[in-house]
């Protein structure tokens, strides 16, 4: 069974995410990239990436006007890439299977009000992320 944690920007407390920096998705990601770069675009005008860390650790990454999706990642370094990603994004993670949010201080302040107050504030490196989304279930 899958998992896919999503990747979303928020700014001053909005409540609809602004779209990804499509240019800072693709410096973190094509690095990875071990998927068909003929198929990094699609149809849809979604990005695209199977990306796979140093350690074996793989995940799919989909980029949309809407945030980013990270479809099945694996344990291990592959968490390094996703932190990173969120980082020069200056986004959170939402895992949708467990309540909150992960992010660093930085984005707390622009969740929107209502998103507030079940936040788990991390520094964002891979170990701290996939701790914070996989590990115990948060109350």
């Amino acid at each position: 069974m899958g998992w896919s944690p999503m990747i979303y920007k928020f700014v001053d407390g909005g409540e609809v995410p602004v779209p990804p920096d499509t240019a800072v998705v693709r410096a973190v990601l094509e690095p990875h990239d071990i998927g068909d770069p003929r198929r990094t675009v699609g149809e849809d005008g979604w990005l695209g990436f199977w990306i796979r860390a140093s350690d074996g650790s793989e995940a799919e990454v989909f980029a949309d006007e809407y945030g980013i999706y990270v479809e099945r990642p694996q344990a291990g370094a592959v968490f390094g890439i996703i932190a990173e990603l969120a980082s020069r994004l200056g986004a959170v993670v939402i895992n949708p299977s467990r309540p909150g949010v992960v992010c660093r201080a930085e984005e707390y302040a622009h969740l929107p009000a209502v998103m507030r107050d079940d936040v788990l504030v991390i520094e964002m490196t891979g170990q701290a992320l996939e701790a914070a989304l996989t590990g115990p279930r948060r109350t």
